[in-house]
């Protein structure tokens, strides 16, 4: 039997954004984040990141580094009793690296099916909540439902996709607005 899964994108979705996070002591969780994710958690979803991390081709941040903040991420969730399953990421930019090495950079669907063919799962009935122009690409690239939500770059995010006439399949407000949107859905 497939899963099912909500893909995220981290930065702006999950947590705020600062530019670059690097240091783990610095991840701030926004309110609605651990009871959002616990809810889909109970629904049955995996919950799997997807995101560009560029700091690393820039020479910002290590893997390591990026890897220390996605473990803090899922110990602050450990509060609300949830975690994300799998977390990917692309470390690459244009400016810094091939063209090659970008073949994983949102909107690039890459990962987010390298993710569902790891996990099986079932795109059909899978989502993409991000707070980005290419979060919603990368969903769209991947034929699933996409849900931009209006924090950290959303509402630049909205403007922009409008004026392309590329919308999501929804705008949420936040996190367990997308969240109940996807219950609805389902």
């Amino acid at each position: 039997m497939s899963n099912l899964a909500v893909f995220l994108d981290r930065d702006g979705t999950l947590n705020e954004d600062p530019g670059y996070i690097s240091d783990p002591e610095k991840v701030v969780l926004f309110p609605d984040t651990g009871n959002a994710l616990a809810l889909l958690k109970k629904y049955g979803f995996m919950l799997i990141v997807i995101s560009n991390q560029s700091g690393i081709a820039r020479g910002l941040m290590t893997s390591r580094d990026v890897d220390s903040v996605n473990e803090k991420i899922n110990g602050l969730l450990s509060d609300h009793k949830v975690k994300i399953d799998a977390f990917y990421y692309c470390p690459a930019h244009p400016d810094y690296s091939s063209e090659e090495e970008c073949g994983c950079r949102k909107p690039s669907a890459k990962l987010l099916l390298e993710a569902a063919k790891e996990f099986n799962v079932d795109l059909q009935k899978s989502y993409f909540v991000g707070d980005s122009v290419s979060d919603i690409q990368c969903g769209k690239n991947a034929g699933i439902k996409t849900i931009l939500v209006r924090t950290g770059k959303g509402e630049e995010s909205f403007s922009i996709l409008q004026k392309e006439n590329n919308f999501p399949t929804f705008v949420a407000d936040n996190l367990i607005n997308a969240c109940t949107f996807i219950l609805g859905d389902i």
